[in-house]
Parts: structure tokens; sequence; C-alpha cells
């Protein structure tokens, strides 16, 4: 055991509550969430910041001692990754998301360049036995997810956001909707359930006037699969709805076609039929022509509105309208067209579910 002084503690830590100097071991667990302190070896011009625990974005620099979590990515608009099979000190490893998640970089797309490359110093470790000097690896999140989690939304209707591919304006939107809804006199909550660890999409959220807002990583999920999707949705949902707001928003961050497992959660029946509206983000008209025929098709699922940079101007919004009769809004430019369009599902749904 050795002492470290650390620079930077990435956002995927938030739960840890790591000073600046640490305790670290030679001996580190391969194992997804397992929280690595390491020395950055290179600079970058692109795709060269870190989000911190407060949420602020930070300039990685060379020989910077930063602390982020093992795990996975597969990205398609940025690094791909796997986790190592064994690490060592003196090891090298890369930095593969912005939320400080580390693992061997597979591939890289050109527009990020070349990943951080870093050299481990050693698993981090914290103290749960008062008064005893035992250290365990420490681990991201504030509880275990439970494989077996039930869904219990006591009545409160879930607003749930699907794109088609990365950047394609589900975030956005997600604010869009919350901020009117909230302008409306709603108790608003919201949860992002898919992707790679990072919190700057559910602090826009709490930004656009959420009053409660959870993420995956919060569950100790550093990147969703299909295997852990439906079970840690399910959780979080749950989680929201014990705060009784009037609408849960949820964002599947990725596309319905990836690897973070979007398609795992709208196979999931008990999900599914939560769903009060799906709001479908597409970067084109194509992309929404085919987002739309694998909600109808393959998940039963008819979308309540197409938003996303496949609106920006009208060209694109009659497209959607004419082929595939879908009202369509641009969030950035009518996000409260969007947000009141919403808001006459939820009151739809209460007088169904009233009646």
């Amino acid at each position: 055991m050795r002492s470290v002084f650390v620079d930077k503690v990435a956002s995927v830590a938030q739960h840890s509550k790591l000073g600046h100097e640490l305790r670290v071991s030679d001996d580190i667990p391969c194992e997804e969430g397992v929280l690595i302190a390491v020395r950055v070896l290179n600079n970058k011009s692109r795709y060269n910041q870190l989000e911190l625990t407060s949420g602020r974005m930070a300039t990685v620099n060379q020989g910077d001692i930063v602390v982020g979590a093992l795990g996975h990515r597969k990205a398609l608009l940025g690094y791909s990754g796997h986790l190592p099979e064994s690490l060592e000190v003196g090891s090298t490893i890369q930095i593969l998301n912005i939320g400080g998640v580390m693992g061997v970089c597979d591939s890289a797309n050109p527009d990020v360049g070349p990943p951080f490359d870093c050299e481990v110093l050693g698993g981090v470790l914290h103290f749960p036995y008062l008064g005893e000097r035992i250290g365990v690896p420490a681990r991201v999140g504030a509880r275990t997810l439970d494989p077996h989690a039930g869904l219990d939304l006591r009545g409160v209707p879930v607003v749930a956001l699907a794109g088609t591919c990365m950047d394609s304006g589900k975030t956005a939107a997600a604010c869009a909707i919350v901020s009117r809804l909230r302008h409306l006199g709603l108790h608003v909550a919201a949860c992002k359930a898919t992707g790679v660890s990072l919190r700057r999409d559910i602090l826009a959220m709490e930004d656009a006037g959420a009053q409660e807002t959870m993420i995956f990583s919060d569950l100790g999920i550093v990147a969703t699969t299909a295997a852990n999707g439906p079970a840690l949705t399910r959780s979080l949902l749950s989680s929201l709805a014990e705060f009784r707001p009037d609408v849960i928003v949820l964002e599947l961050g990725d596309g319905l076609l990836g690897a973070y497992g979007v398609e795992a959660i709208l196979t999931d029946e008990l999900i599914r039929s939560a769903f009060t509206a799906v709001i479908l983000c597409a970067n084109d008209p194509v992309a929404a022509w085919g987002g739309a025929k694998i909600l109808r098709e393959h998940f039963g699922i008819e979308p309540a509105v197409v938003t996303g940079p496949a609106t920006d101007n009208a060209v694109g919004v009659d497209q959607i309208n004419e082929r595939m009769d879908l009202p369509a809004i641009n969030a950035m430019t009518n996000g409260a067209a969007l947000g009141d369009l919403i808001a006459g599902h939820l009151r739809s749904n209460r007088s169904v579910t009233s009646s």
C-alpha cells in the first residue's frame, strides 16, 4: 500500500468521495468498475478533457495523475475498447471517454484522434471498516445493481427518448421537455439508462428543471450492455418513482442499433408497457424512417414525435410528416411545442387511467 497525490478525479468515481491523497495497491482486480490511479503519458489537442466529480470539465495534460474506473466502451463516434485481462503497476492503459472510463483501446474515430495513454500506478483503496486500516478495492456506484430488480412506478408515467445513433439530439430534446413540463407546474424526475459513464447529460437535465436525477453509474455500472440494461432501467425508474414525481423522463443513450442494451430494454414488456410516450431522435430523414420502422415493427411502439437534426429545417419536417405520418418538432428551435405535445400525451394518459 502506497500514497499517491492525484490531480483529477473523474466523474465515474462520483460516489467514492475521494480526496487528493489516496492509498493505492499493487493488486488490481481487472473487473468493471474498479477504480485505478494512472499517470497520463501524452498530450492531446482534441478530446482532451475530463469530467470531474464536480461536473466541471478540466483539460488533461501530460503528467497528470488521474483516477478513473476500469471498463469497456463500444462507441461509433468515439473510442472503442475492452477491459484488460490483467494489470500491474507500470502497465499502459487508455482513457476511453470523458467520464474517466479506462481500458484497452481497440479503435478510434478519426475525429477524436488517438486516446490518452496512461501508466498504471495502482488500484485505489477505500477503508470501510471503522478503526481498521484494512483497504479494499474502491468501486463505482452508490449501491450495487440488483439483477432481478422489479418495476414499481407507483402510477408515475414515463416519457422515453430513443435515438438512431449517438449525437442524435436525445439530451437536447430531454432538456426541452423537462423545461416545458416544469414551466407547466409538473414535478419532473429524469434519468439516463444506457451508454458509458458520463454525468453531463443528467446535469443538463437538472439545469433544465429536473428535481431528481439518476444515471446507471449510480448503480455501479460503468458501461451498459444487453445483459444489465433491463434490470438497471427497472431499478432507476423504481428509485425515481419513490420521489412521487408527476413524470419521469428517461433517456436511452446510444442508438436503437448498438451495443449498450437499448434493444434489450425495449424488448422488456414490463418496461415497454410503462411508457406513456416514446420520442424518436434522428440525425436525418432516412434515419428517422428506419428508426420509426424499427420501433413499430420490432417493438410495437408508435413514436409520439420525431425530433433531432432530421428536423433542423422544413425539408426534413415535411419528409417525416409525409413519409412516416408522424409529427416532427425541432427541440432546439421549438422546444416549448415539443413539451406541449408531450404534456398532451400525459393528460390523455391520466384520462385513460382514471376512466
